[in-house]
């Protein structure tokens, strides 16, 4: 049976950005809450914050995508949209890696 390999520094640096990002987006959709939708909003969040989901870069550009349309159409509060877009910003950068 083969070892599976640890993964590399720069692998680990690119998802524990990605952790922290999804943290920061939760962080700014529970200072604006109550708003509409905002508790799925929440919970999309919290489904993509495990590890298990940010190690799956395909589920997770699923979940951003799911995220992003439930943010647009409940009009999400300007600082929700503001760190959607950050967190969009720092997950493009973690697939060049």
């Amino acid at each position: 049976m083969p070892f599976v390999k640890e993964q590399n520094s720069v692998c680990k640096t690119a998802l524990s950005d990605l952790q922290g990002a999804w943290q920061f987006l939760r962080d700014e959709v529970v200072k604006c809450h109550p708003f509409q939708d905002s508790d799925r909003l929440l919970f999309q969040i919290d489904e993509a914050m495990s590890w298990e989901a940010v190690r799956d870069l395909e589920y997770m550009r699923k979940t951003v995508l799911i995220i992003r349309n439930i943010a647009v159409q409940a009009k999400a509060p300007a600082e929700v949209v503001e760190s959607l877009a950050m967190f969009s910003k720092v997950w493009k950068k973690s697939l060049r890696r």
